[in-house]
């Protein structure tokens, strides 16, 4: 039945009205999206990854470009997923010291030249003692964390001012959950300060040291075992008589790296009533920064007061 001209008059205005009101949904949409855009921000590794998250909460996009155990920062070799996403990333958190060069060379290859750059070694100031090397794993160093986290607070401002004061609040929290982890070290320091410990690499010496504990460790060894190279036979035997002779208090042990000469140092320190504690380089499963650090002051104040 052929449709009137006021009928038609009356369907094409609701259709424009309809399709005015879809433009205006759609436009909305774009506006809502745009606002709420997570910081695109990538982490060489999950420890620097959860600091992220933990400041940033639902306003970031961090990827994490190792998060396995099993793979070794010092020769790992870019995925194409990782460097498109170095490519995009608004804001990079990367440790320095030789730790992961792969995120400078992927940045460069990825020609990212406008992505803000957080490097923990710089920001520790922390540098190599004179005929030493430095120890790079700054993430067991408290203070240097609560800088980093400011750093981080700062860039991601910078990257999306209008949550700027979010960043900050979450900054402030999360150091304050650091401080109990550094009167933690200061209580070890009263109690047993002077006390040695043996190590099988340096992953753990600043929070030794804030704990006022002596390495023992041969040099050798600990350089060797981070190394991925043999430790000579006498080299070992002096390592292994720092638990025969009881000269050490306990040994920390970094168990991603383990391998027969540190499986020799962990069952002579057993056999000999030692307290072995157990480390990491990297966040284990189901852990989020703040309580494996908990973790690991308290295994070490545990390990001591036996």
């Amino acid at each position: 039945m052929p449709l009137s001209t006021s009928r038609r008059l009356v369907l094409l205005t609701s259709a424009s009205l309809a399709l005015l009101a879809g433009c205006g949904s759609s436009s909305d949409s774009a506006d809502a999206k745009s606002t709420s855009a997570e910081v695109p921000v990538v982490a060489s590794t999950n420890v620097y990854g959860d600091i992220v998250r933990s400041i940033g909460a639902d306003k970031v996009d961090v990827t994490s470009v190792i998060s396995d155990p099993d793979q070794d920062p010092h020769s790992y070799e870019a995925s194409t997923q990782n460097q498109l996403a170095l490519s995009k990333a608004k804001v990079v958190v990367e440790n320095g010291g030789g730790y992961d060069d792969f995120v400078d060379r992927m940045l460069k290859s990825g020609h990212n030249d406008s992505a803000q750059v957080i490097n923990a070694v710089r920001v520790s100031g922390k540098t190599a003692p004179k005929g030493g090397e430095l120890n790079e794993h700054v993430w067991y160093d408290f203070p240097t964390v609560a800088r980093v986290a400011d750093r981080i607070s700062a860039a991601l401002a910078k990257a999306d001012p209008a949550d700027a004061a979010a960043f900050e609040k979450n900054a402030t929290a999360f150091k304050a959950r650091l401080a109990p982890l550094e009167a933690r070290e200061a209580q070890i320091k009263k109690e047993h300060g002077g006390e040695g410990v043996a190590i099988t690499e340096p992953v753990p010496l600043y929070m030794t040291e804030a704990s006022g504990l002596v390495d023992k460790t041969p040099a050798a060894f600990s350089e060797a075992i981070e190394e991925g190279d043999d430790v000579s036979p006498r080299v070992l035997q002096e390592s292994l008589a720092l638990f025969s002779g009881r000269k050490v208090e306990a040994l920390v042990y970094n168990e991603q790296t383990s391998g027969p000469q540190t499986e020799k140092s962990e069952a002579a320190a057993k056999a000999s009533g030692i307290p072995v504690v157990p480390v990491t380089e990297t966040l284990p499963k189901g852990k989020d920064y703040l309580g494996w650090m908990t973790g690991n002051v308290d295994a070490l104040a545990s390990a001591l007061a036996k």
